[in-house]
């Protein structure tokens, strides 16, 4: 039987500053599309939403129609250019009906999606990164030394990126190229950065994307410093250019995770050396104001981690994890400060940006108190918005007094693990976000890695007893703090799992969907990420073999909370353990198995 093909690689269109003249742009795409398509994205960098002030409240001619519906887009269209006079306003609302992250963007109308801030996605199997705003001086449509030091952190997760979205070009990308038949904008230092220089040194992806300069430029392929692979660099001209300039390209590149090793070795004829073997100068957090963090009380400890890797402290600052949680699992080696004062501020709600630095940049955005005596941190404190107050009291939040952190087995940058309080069976374990998130699916790109190393480590952990891990998550709109279950069961009911499951679901009226036929649970979460939402309620449950099985929960359904664990119960027997209150334990014999727990898990805890 013949091998089955690989599937063909997604086609994708770029496009350079659209300046607002959006008809012009899509009728482009209409004609591209129709003549050489199917395309499956529209990528633009660049600015977006037009360079002059618009009259009145309405938005500019081109935007309004798209925005009011009198006009569609094409095909699914991201934008990183998130600035000119009538973006702040534009983009507002969209920014204020937003939940959570969302790194694949903000739809602001159909088929059209902000890129805000800096992420990592997965487009059509593509691995996109981009940094959105340009350099200045803060506020809207600037990006932040935050937004740069995510992309720094993302730099050393594993994988290739595939595309690297920024407006401006980075400094230095003409070095070592041929510039003899280059236009004259190409070498004039207006609209290039070294920022991004530095970030697409570190990142090295197979395509830099970029905007600004108002001409196209496709620089000969550069070889990468200690990578394999070979950058190409693409600028793309405005929309509607006097000069007849490039203004929308096609590529269609194959995703590197499914490449061959010699196809990702292989190096063009006229492929130069790094542009940027000589690293440009740094520019430091406090030269780059930080952008207002309008949907986040992340309290900065993301951007810890690049600085904890790499040595980068003097001791003077305080760490985030010993701070907010009491324990690091660094312990004497790590770089930042142990203050048990700041632990104990920290508690009654006071900002950590202002324990670690005296001061916090997000004034009035930020949700926490800033004074260290009590009267005036509770006064301070009290008119922050209810998503803080719901935080402070949250079972799963380190920082939270209510938080059992005896239960808690392990600590990584994006996830902890804890140990399950009335636990269904012994080594009942929860993995839980850091963040205060309403589902583990809705999570940040860069913790994703982190958490498959949890579940592969805790694999390895049961398998070792003779079990399989069943993992399942329930979500809702009532969903506070996410918590992914990890029930082992023993290996001699593993196939059971599925049946019982669909004919619980049988009983109560509806039919699970299959995620990922294949069984490959990676894949399978990346395409429930892909396919939430953000709104809708859901269970899900990962079997023993990877298979994910999935049930969108209807608005006026009525879902038993306890659904997951009561099928487990039923599957090994223990229906009166069905309800976690009937399974409480003292606080004593809840810390020793803790104790009994980590001793086991010491080998494979990926955070140790």
């Amino acid at each position: 039987m013949a091998a089955a093909s690989s599937p063909a690689p997604p086609r994708i269109l770029l496009a350079g500053d659209a300046h607002g003249r959006l008809h012009q742009l899509f009728k482009r795409v209409k004609s591209v599309n129709q003549s050489t398509g199917p395309f499956h994205a529209l990528l633009c960098v660049g600015q977006f939403f037009p360079p002059e002030a618009a009259e009145g409240d309405s938005p500019p001619g081109d935007v309004a129609d798209y925005l009011e519906g009198r006009a569609a887009v094409p095909i699914p269209t991201y934008f990183t250019g998130d600035y000119g006079p009538t973006a702040p306003r534009l983009l507002s609302k969209a920014a204020a009906d937003a939940r959570g992250f969302n790194p694949g963007g903000i739809e602001i109308c159909p088929n059209l999606f902000w890129l805000k801030g800096s992420a990592l996605f997965n487009l059509h199997g593509l691995s996109v990164a981009y940094l959105s705003g340009r350099k200045g001086l803060g506020g809207p449509g600037c990006y932040s030394q935050d937004d740069v030091d995510a992309l720094r952190a993302l730099a050393e997760e594993p994988g290739i990126v595939d595309l690297f979205l920024t407006n401006e070009w980075p400094a230095g990308v003409v070095d070592g190229a041929d510039t003899s038949k280059v236009p004259p904008q190409v070498l004039d230092p207006q609209g290039y950065d070294p920022v991004v220089a530095e970030l697409v040194a570190e990142i090295k992806p197979r395509y830099h994307i970029a905007g600004t300069k108002g001409v196209f430029y496709a620089r000969e392929p550069y070889v990468n410093d200690s990578s394999p692979h070979v950058t190409r660099f693409i600028g793309l001209a405005n929309v509607g250019n006097k000069e007849k300039q490039k203004f929308i390209h096609a590529i269609s590149p194959t995703p590197a995770s499914t490449m061959s090793s010699a196809d990702i070795h292989a190096r063009p004829p006229n492929a130069t050396l790094s542009p940027y073997a000589a690293p440009a100068k740094s520019v430091h957090a406090e030269d780059t104001p930080k952008r207002p963090a309008e949907s986040t009380d992340l309290q900065y400890w993301r951007y810890d981690v690049k600085r904890q890797r790499q040595g980068q402290t003097d001791g003077s600052l305080l760490c985030f994890k010993y701070t907010s949680s009491g324990s690091c699992p660094r312990g004497s080696k790590c770089n930042f400060r142990h203050d048990e004062e700041a632990r104990e501020h920290c508690q009654r709600n006071v900002c950590f940006d202002f324990l670690n630095k005296g001061k916090c940049e997000r004034g009035p955005e930020c949700r926490f108190a800033h004074s260290l005596t009590e009267e005036a941190a509770a006064r301070d404190a009290k008119p922050r918005s209810e998503r803080r107050r719901v935080e402070s009291s949250c079972w799963f939040c380190l920082s939270s007094p209510d938080v059992e952190s005896h239960l808690v087995i392990s600590i990584g940058d994006g996830y902890y693990c804890a140990l399950a309080k009335g636990p269904l069976v012994p080594d009942h374990v929860l993995v839980i976000p850091v963040e205060h998130f309403p589902t583990t699916i809705a999570m940040p790109v860069e913790p994703e890695a982190e958490l498959r190393r949890y579940k592969d480590s805790l694999g390895k952990y049961f398998e070792k007893r003779g079990k399989a891990a069943v993992y399942f998550e329930w979500v809702s709109q009532q969903s506070r703090h996410a918590n992914l279950q990890a029930v082992p069961v023993p290996l001699s009911k593993a196939a059971n799992v599925k049946k019982i499951f669909h004919l619980a679901a049988q009983r109560l009226g509806f039919e699970f969907s299959v995620v990922n036929p294949d069984g490959d649970a990676n894949q399978g979460r990346e395409l429930l990420r892909s396919q939430y939402d953000g709104k809708s309620g859901l269970f899900y449950v990962e079997l023993p073999d990877g298979t994910l099985l999935l049930h969108i929960i209807d608005s006026g359904e009525k879902f038993p909370a306890q659904f997951g664990r009561e099928v487990l119960a039923g599957l090994l027997s223990m229906a009166d353990r069905a309800d976690w209150r009937n399974c409480k334990l003292s606080k004593e014999e809840e810390v020793k198995m803790v104790d009994d727990f980590k001793q086991g898990f010491h080998e494979f805890d990926p955070a140790e």
